[in-house]
């Protein structure tokens, strides 16, 4: 009973928002698998969670790109603290280094919603599309 309160204190959005983006995950590693693939984890949850979330959220009561908006912005954390924990270590951090990191995190944390809100409607129509298909073929 405790577990279904704290599933309802969490918006359905942001619900499938995080689905997509962990569902990303997996997925990222598989993209990587590919020749001549650079894909970097946090690059994949910003593309593939929003367009994961789009489909998930189209089949739901949920708006496409609102989902994608918030898969967006948490990939955008990921690759952050992907950077921090991997990169981050190893940079001496003088005044302007840090000046430049902290504008560099601001611009890229405003700017992954957007990828994220682009990728979520191509996700949502996706799956409308094949919804539709499969509609179609069964009449």
């Amino acid at each position: 009973m405790l577990s279904n309160a704290r599933t309802r204190r969490i918006p359905q959005v942001w619900r499938v928002a995080i689905l997509g983006t962990i569902a990303a995950l997996p997925a990222t590693a598989v993209i990587n698998w590919l020749p001549n693939s650079e894909a970097t984890v946090g690059g994949g949850a910003m593309i593939v969670g929003p367009i994961i979330a789009g489909a998930v959220a189209a089949n739901g009561s949920v708006e496409p790109s609102a989902a994608g908006l918030r898969a967006g912005f948490l990939g955008g954390m990921i690759a952050v603290s992907v950077f921090i924990l991997t990169e981050g270590t190893t940079v001496t951090w003088s005044l302007n280094t840090i000046i430049f990191f902290l504008i560099a995190v601001v611009m890229l944390l405003c700017i992954s919603p957007v990828f994220g809100l682009i990728s979520g409607r191509i996700g949502g129509r996706v799956a409308n599309t094949i919804a539709g298909f499969r509609v179609d073929q069964a009449s």
